[in-house]
């Protein structure tokens, strides 16, 4: 793949290194609000998505009122994973929209979603998320996918479609066909990804290069988890890596939903950390928001 057109925009070599430092599922429950505005203050993390069915979403859309500088995009989202703390579609209750569950919940695993949503719907819905976000007061600065369930060829029409109307940067890697294959994606949809990178670009829509972060069933405390962050920041390749933490404070609510909450604490933790700051600082990266993007977008 040739270097990121975004780079040269932005005054930078193609052999720079930026990473946005994103913090997924802000508003799943309210830890992980409290910790996104605290980790917003302290400055490491640039970006953060929002998931708009769930329970705390309006807690999230309130801070983003009262900080409008914050880095907020919409987690567009079709499941809802935990056993006993579910959310739905916000546009439908309709089993024939093939997004609920027989308890009428959004399924559990990005392959119900897939499988089962229908397309229609499963548009009717993202944009609704994104119109109850804008509605709530959040300008949001990009869109993309809880377990990304909307990676589907299906679904993805949509999402470049929201993207484009929205004028907003979507959480799209622009890999090769090759490149899509090795991750485990279906030929039909490795070529659509192609034709799609190749479009967006050609349209002047910024893209990633790249998708990394911490993973949820590695080293739980916090200082293990900073050099975890350390290893995995310090191995980024050139061009835009979108990095995925998902902080949250230690609250009794957070424990009762899942199970994984040491590893989201950890990472709450490491994010506030001096140690960690100082190694970013000095490590080479140039650390951005999805704004950056979304301003470069909004010059095409």
């Amino acid at each position: 793949m040739k270097p990121n057109p975004v780079m040269q925009k932005l005054g930078l070599s193609d052999d720079d290194r930026l990473v946005i430092i994103h913090t997924d599922d802000i508003g799943m429950c309210q830890a992980s609000v409290a910790a996104f505005a605290e980790l917003w203050e302290f400055g490491l993390i640039s970006s953060g998505a929002t998931m708009v069915p769930c329970s705390w979403f309006l807690e999230a859309a309130k801070l983003c009122q009262e900080n409008p500088e914050i880095d907020m995009g919409v987690h567009l989202t079709l499941t809802s994973e935990w056993e006993t703390y579910r959310w739905s579609p916000i546009s439908t209750r309709d089993p024939k929209s093939g997004m609920v569950d027989e308890q009428g919940f959004f399924f559990h695993s990005t392959e119900q979603a897939q499988e089962h949503g229908e397309a229609e719907a499963v548009q009717i819905e993202i944009q609704a998320q994104i119109d109850r976000a804008i509605a709530n007061g959040i300008k949001p600065t990009h869109i993309d996918t809880h377990m990304g369930s909307i990676a589907s060829p299906k679904y993805i029409p949509a999402y470049l479609q929201m993207a484009i109307q929205y004028k907003l940067p979507p959480m799209i890697m622009r890999l090769t066909k090759e490149e899509w294959l090795e991750m485990d994606m279906s030929p039909e949809l490795a070529a659509m990804a192609v034709q799609m990178v190749a479009s967006l670009e050609e349209q002047g829509v910024p893209l990633l290069d790249r998708i990394a972060g911490l993973e949820l069933n590695r080293v739980d405390t916090p200082a293990e988890r900073v050099e975890y962050a350390k290893h995995v920041l310090g191995e980024l390749g050139p061009g835009i890596t979108h990095f995925i933490i998902h902080p949250s404070k230690h609250t009794p609510e957070l424990c009762a939903i899942t199970p994984d909450w040491p590893y989201r604490v950890a990472d709450f933790e490491a994010f506030r950390s001096e140690d960690l700051s100082n190694f970013v600082t000095n490590s080479g990266l140039h650390v951005i928001g999805y704004r950056t993007l979304l301003e470069l977008m909004h010059v095409n």
